[in-house]
């Protein structure tokens, strides 16, 4: 990697690893906000195909899908198909389905991926950081020892070590595994 400049146009010794797709989610691809006329995208994935839309498994009132802009590898979205925002807005049978999945997409992590940890999230609203704050979705972010490293505290950037469709055909596989 060449040397790049400091931030006053002076070279400096750090090497930068650069992931200007985030700044395009940063701007609002894929990403319904005031001012752009971009569809929901948790309503869309479910009428594409598996592999383009990166499902992992359907269920009756909620889907599992690969994050298209991951923390870490293996990052999971489990979704109502339902447009609603908020967990009070669900119905028992949909709070249900999307517990049972995420439980589900945990077990499944820990065996194709080896996983020792998650970190599980749903934002209500955009204030708390909602990328898109309209439909609720509940994050499935498997960790490892060791996972952050200087890459993502320094260099404010995550390595994932596979292809997003090579994840999804992996966990895809792994779903109806038991032990």
């Amino acid at each position: 990697m060449s040397q790049l400049t400091g931030g006053a146009g002076m070279p400096d010794s750090w090497s930068r690893l650069w992931a200007p797709h985030r700044m395009d989610y940063l701007s609002g691809e894929n990403r319904p906000l005031p001012g752009n006329d971009v569809p929901c995208p948790f309503c869309a994935v479910p009428h594409m195909n598996d592999e383009e839309g990166l499902i992992v498994h359907r269920g009756i009132e909620a889907y599992v899908v690969m994050n298209l802009y991951p923390y870490n590898a293996g990052h999971l979205l489990v979704c109502a198909y339902r447009h609603v925002a908020d967990l009070t807005d669900l119905t028992q049978s949909e709070r249900s389905e999307i517990s049972e999945l995420t439980a589900h997409s945990m077990a499944v992590l820990r065996k194709v991926s080896g996983a020792s940890g998650f970190n599980l999230g749903m934002n209500q609203g955009a204030v708390s950081g909602a990328g898109v704050a309209a439909h609720i979705h509940q994050h499935v972010v498997p960790r490892w020892a060791g996972d952050a490293n200087f890459m993502p505290i320094i260099g404010q950037t995550k390595v994932l070590p596979q292809l997003l469709s090579e994840t999804r055909k992996a966990l895809s596989a792994g779903w109806n595994l038991r032990d």
